[in-house]
């Protein structure tokens, strides 16, 4: 076996192992029958809920609605923590060395499932988080400074071809923009160059100024420049249209099975009682199908979703192998 298929097998057995821990840790943490005097009384004081991410960002706002209906329902206070910082990696390895008893909670992306791949050494394992549910799918939105001459997907693609590459802006290197662009040369057979920017705001300065023609971006960031003329609307990561930006087409029309989104979800450290995550999911789902959340949620791009533990685990599952494939492709490194 060569040096790089070697690489290769070695990568898929560690994520097959991976992804059967995580599924079966969450089957077995629901299907274990538990007396009525063994479950837990919960909450019997404050929630921690440690959002991986500065405040003011959209899942910030999004946990911050959540905390609130939360501590409605439980009677006791859901305090958000915001602890930002080395992608993502500091809050959920807070949450990760936490006490198993439910009451520290993880509100990230899906830069924890990436995390892994990216970076060669972790202080935690994403085999230490209990997955609570999926709060929603993000779709990214390929965007144009309108100097570009291009209108849709097709037309860039040919412009690609024609020029040797664009350059296309994202949120950093690893990011799910980036990974979206790394898929998105991968099936349409061109060489766009990445350029990586130090978060959401500098990337987009740099798209608006025509620093870069091309950004992928946030439905949420862009939306607002694309409505008003400033930004070209190419197409978005999802498998379907979104309700943000009607009309313009999913990559999958023209790729079929095209999709990329950067996740929300809830976790809590593993070994919590499953009553205890059972509960959490419950109140955290009713306030996912608030009219207030859903309309939060959908109009920065999102798509609600409120699933089970075991149907969360099944979707990291499912997104662990595609994105450390992309890291991998990119040779993208963030230590």
């Amino acid at each position: 076996m060569t040096g790089r298929g070697a690489i290769e097998h070695t990568l898929e057995m560690y994520l097959s192992k991976f992804i059967r821990t995580v599924i079966a840790c969450a089957i077995v943490g629901t299907s274990i029958e538990i007396s009525a005097a063994s479950v837990p009384v919960y909450p019997t004081k404050t929630v921690r809920m440690v959002v991986n991410a500065a405040p003011g960002g959209a899942n910030d706002v999004l946990g911050r609605m959540v905390a609130r209906s939360m501590s409605e329902a439980f009677g006791q206070t859901v305090v958000v923590d915001n602890r930002g910082g080395a992608g993502g990696n500091v809050g959920a390895e807070i949450v990760a060395h936490a006490p198993a008893d439910g009451y520290t909670l993880l509100y990230c992306t899906s830069s924890v499932v990436v995390a892994p791949a990216l970076y060669t050494k972790l202080n935690y394992e994403l085999r230490d988080l209990a997955p609570i549910t999926q709060a929603g799918r993000f779709p990214l939105v390929v965007a144009a400074h309108p100097t570009l001459p291009v209108k849709n997907i097709s037309e860039m693609i040919a412009l690609a071809k024609k020029r040797g590459g664009l350059n296309y802006g994202s949120t950093g290197p690893g990011s799910m923009n980036h990974l979206t662009g790394v898929l998105l040369n991968n099936v349409a057979g061109i060489e766009n160059v990445h350029v990586g920017y130090k978060g959401a705001g500098p990337m987009m300065i740099a798209l608006l100024t025509n620093e870069v023609g091309l950004g992928i971006a946030t439905v949420f960031s862009a939306a607002p420049h694309i409505k008003a003329g400033r930004l070209r609307a190419l197409a978005v990561s999802s498998l379907k249209s979104i309700p943000a930006l009607p009309g313009v087409p999913p990559l999958a029309s023209q790729f079929p099975g095209f999709e990329t989104s950067q996740w929300h979800g809830y976790f809590t450290t593993a070994g919590t009682p499953a009553p205890i995550i059972a509960a959490l999911n419950a109140e955290i789902v009713k306030a996912l199908r608030s009219a207030a959340v859903r309309e939060a949620l959908e109009n920065g791009g999102g798509e609600p979703v409120g699933n089970t533990p075991q149907q969360f685990a099944a979707a990291i599952g499912q997104d662990a192998p595609k994105y450390a494939k992309l890291v991998k492709i990119s040779g993208a490194k963030a230590d």
